[in-house]
């Protein structure tokens, strides 16, 4: 689904009028936040994938990293969560089922949480997923629509897990780069998160379905600001560029830069490969962060304390043409 396809079918839900309601669908939002009491509230999310990769414990440790990450994104806590599976039950052996739900086991027992339940359906295509509950405090959520005019951009995760998933489908991705998004999308946000609510972030998502850019921009229109991007400080996956260049794009990835064409300024300094790197649809990407200029040395501060490396400042935000891009090589 693109960017424009879900703005589409939200336009179509009733407005949410319960004062409980701290964060609902109106700013395309990491998750949906409760409050429950003066002190407690949820934060809940769901994501479910198809296979991005062809071992079946890497796809379930992959898919759910990727759940876990809006909780994470919001500065919440995951507490539980419950899988979903759909899967070809006369095509696939249930050995396939369970080794996708060991992987996803294994990486909610990481992230410290129980998977108490779920539920499995007949699907001629796998998928698998979580719906993930965490909690925060009513005064300390992390929202995509709270950044401030100067805030720098901080990316915790290279691009490119798209392209070079891509390239492995058709069989022109090396072992080592197979390893390397492997490790990438299998690593969990939550070093990232507490790091950035150590040094008192407001404003953060997490990079997926839509990209960079398509991200950036629902940060900054929700921000009602601008964006600036330095193409060239983005972390980028090893091999990523190089397949680009050979024609390895997901679908996805494309039609991400199309629905933002209009909120796109790239003059005569980017090349397509460039922008379709930036659209690039990314599954379990790293966290983008929205931080004041003088707390920005903290945060890198934090991330290194949290063993979080490859991080990169890659932009700001500014009073310009709210939710335009700006890009800079």
């Amino acid at each position: 689904m693109s960017p424009g396809d879900l703005a589409e079918l939200l336009g179509t839900l009733p407005n949410v009028t319960d004062p409980a309601v701290l964060v609902g669908f109106d700013t395309s939002d990491d998750g949906a936040v409760y409050r429950l009491t003066e002190d407690t509230a949820v934060v809940q999310s769901l994501d479910v994938l198809t296979p991005v990769v062809d071992d079946p414990y890497d796809f379930g440790r992959i898919a759910a990293s990727n759940s876990l990450s809006d909780i994470y994104a919001m500065g919440a806590e995951p507490r539980f969560a419950l899988s979903f599976a759909g899967f070809p039950r006369s095509v696939l052996p249930m050995s396939v089922l369970r080794a996708i739900t060991a992987g996803a086991s294994a990486i909610a027992k990481e992230a410290g949480i129980p998977i108490i339940g779920g539920h499995t359906i007949d699907d001629p295509e796998p998928k698998f997923g979580l719906a993930v509950t965490g909690i925060v405090h009513p005064e300390r959520v992390v929202r995509n629509s709270a950044g401030r005019p100067g805030d720098q951009l901080v990316l915790t995760k290279p691009l490119g897990s798209g392209v070079l998933t891509t390239a492995n489908k058709r069989g022109a991705l090396s072992k080592e780069s197979l390893a390397e998004i492997v490790t990438s999308m299998a690593t969990l946000n939550a070093a990232a998160a507490r790091a950035m609510s150590a040094v008192g972030a407001v404003c953060a998502t997490d990079v997926t379905g839509f990209g960079l850019l398509g991200h950036l921009h629902e940060m900054a229109a929700g921000s009602n600001l601008g964006a600036r991007l330095s193409v060239g400080a983005v972390p980028v996956f090893t091999e990523a560029r190089r397949l680009a260049e050979a024609g390895f794009f997901p679908g996805g990835s494309r039609r991400n830069l199309s629905y933002l064409e209009g909120n796109i300024d790239s003059g005569d300094s980017t090349s397509e490969v460039d922008r379709l790197i930036l659209a690039d649809a990314q599954t379990s990407g790293g966290l983008l962060i929205a931080i004041a200029p003088e707390r920005v040395d903290a945060l890198f501060g934090a991330l290194q304390t949290h063993g979080v490396a490859g991080s990169a400042v890659i932009g700001s935000l500014c009073t310009e043409h709210p939710g335009r891009i700006v890009l800079d090589r």
